[in-house]
Order: structure tokens, then sequence, then C-alpha cells
């Protein structure tokens, strides 16, 4: 039996990093996956790599109109809409003093204003197949790491919007998952920092413990294994939040090198 089989999955942020790794798992599930990121060379390369079951769309999730005009075009592609994963995010860690208009802005606008934009503009479609949400937090929700305070704040602002979602639409048969992340390898969210930052919040991770507590990064493979877990579940049951944390002691490359 394959529960996964021909449904269609909308992932956006998808281009690099976890979103790249659950396009692949849900291609190997079986699943039809809209991928939605910013034009990129990483982006298009999804089609060459998956062929047919893999269409891309060039998106910003800052902006409500083209997240609107993107996961109506994924419909018309695929027929239908099962699955929309908002898993696009950024972290950027700055001292909160120090921070930015632009980059205190940019965490709002990604992190909940594009979550909110991709879940408002699936709901019709997901109405239709009685589908599901699944939206990717963070273990900093629980242990806020210094220097990416807004970034948890946007985290938890995520969480209590999937629990209202769910009450809201679960007497039409949309389930709202959250999948609560811990520490990844490979992961491409600090490829924009400078190394002047990478440098101050390593250091800054290891002298209050918050590197020693995330642990051994988890592989991104398995990661996405959770996630087609997720979604290979009954449909008369429902997961409102699983926590996946690494297993092993130890800490993240960056602050292994503050040692």
């Amino acid at each position: 039996m394959e529960p996964l089989k021909d449904k269609v999955a909308v992932i956006t942020g998808a281009s690099k990093g976890m979103g790249r790794h659950f396009v692949a798992a849900l291609v190997g599930s079986g699943m039809k996956v809209a991928a939605l990121a910013r034009p990129s060379p990483e982006l298009e390369s999804l089609a060459e790599a998956f062929g047919e079951d893999v269409a891309t769309f060039a998106c910003d999730v800052t902006d409500p109109d083209a997240v609107r005009c993107a996961i109506d075009a994924a419909a018309c592609r695929f027929g239908q809409i099962d699955v929309l994963v908002n898993n696009a995010a950024i972290y950027h860690p700055f001292a909160f003093e120090e921070g930015s208009d632009a980059l205190i802005r940019s965490h709002l606008d990604v992190n909940v204003l594009g979550l909110a934009w991709a879940s408002r503009a699936a709901i019709p479609h997901l109405r239709r197949t009685r589908g599901q949400i699944v939206n990717i937090s963070s273990e900093s929700v629980r242990h806020p790491f210094p220097m990416l305070a807004l970034y948890a704040a946007t985290k938890a602002a995520v969480e209590v919007l999937s629990e209202g979602l769910r009450e809201e639409l679960r007497s039409e048969g949309i389930r709202i998952s959250v999948l609560r992340s811990g520490s990844v390898s490979g992961g491409s969210g600090g490829e924009s920092w400078s190394e002047e930052t990478r440098k101050k919040f390593f250091a800054k991770i290891v002298q209050t413990g918050h590197a020693a507590m995330s642990g051994a990064p988890a592989s991104p493979q398995s990661m996405a294994r959770g996630l087609v877990s997720i979604l290979s579940l009954p449909r008369d049951v429902s997961v409102d939040l699983v926590e996946l944390r690494a297993a092993e002691e130890g800490v993240p490359e960056g602050a292994r090198q503050q040692d």
C-alpha cells in the first residue's frame, strides 16, 4: 500500500536545504510536487532532477499575489492539491539592539506572513481534497537561542496560528500539523551570514550552553522521513505537533570551531 501515491504537495522554500530534501522524500513516496521558491538555478534544477513529478514555480512568498498565482498554477498543473508544506523561512543571527529595520521586517515577512499567504491561497484547494497543511517550526520555540530571539518568536507565531487554523478548519476535513525541527546538517540558512556574524553567534551559543543543548545535527534525510510519516497516517488521526530533535550528543559544526 502506498498512501501518498499520486497525491500532490506544494512545498515553499523548496530549492535549497531542507526544502530540497522534502521534495526528494515526497517524490520518493509517490507524490507529485509543486516546488515554490525565489528564482534560482537551484530551483530550476529540481525539474531536471525529478522530471515530470516536479513542477517549479518561481515565487517570493512575501508577495501575496505571487503566492496565490503560483498555488493556483500548481493546482492547474497537477489537477489538485492535497498537501501544503510551509517550509520557507529565514534565520539570521543578530544582537537585537543592532537589528536593522530591514532585517527585522524580513523575518516577519517570510516566516509569518509568507506562511499566511500560502495557507490562505491553498485552503480552497485543500477543501476539495480534504487535505493537510504541515508547518515547519523549530526547537527554538521551547529554547530560544541568543541572537535568534526574533526567529524563535516567528516560529512561536507559526505554532499558535497552526493551532487556531486547526480548530477553524477541522469541520472541513483539513488537517493542520506542525513539524518542530531540531538541528539538521547541511542547511542553507547560514549561507548569507558574514564571517563576523558566524563567529559571534557560535561563540555566544557555546557560552550559553545552547550549542550542547541542540546536540549533534540530524541528517536532512531523517527529518524528511519524519514529514513522510506525518503525511502517511490514516485520515482518521491527525498529528497536532511532532518534535524531531537530534538524538546524539554533540554541537553544530560551527560551534565545534569555537573550542
